[in-house]
């Protein structure tokens, strides 16, 4: 039984990798911004943690990180 969930486990991993790889290398895919945000995120993040010790104020969340996923006045990103 244990091999059996292994098994299945497994190809479901593989699909889950392959879908991953499919929107990446997408025409219409902003790897780039995706990247750069998640980045970000990551920074606030991480700052967030610091603070107490470093004394900083922690969430330096940058608003204009998010400016590329917001539409303009064309309704186009």
């Amino acid at each position: 039984m244990n091999q059996i969930t292994e098994q299945v486990s497994a190809i479901l991993m593989a699909v889950v990798g392959v879908a991953i790889l499919a929107v990446l290398v997408s025409r219409n895919a902003q790897t780039g911004s995706v990247l750069q945000a998640g980045g970000q995120a990551f920074s606030s993040i991480l700052g967030a943690a610091e603070a107490p010790v470093t004394g900083g104020g922690g969430f330096g969340l940058n608003t204009n990180a998010f400016n590329s996923f917001m539409p303009n006045s064309s309704g186009s990103l």
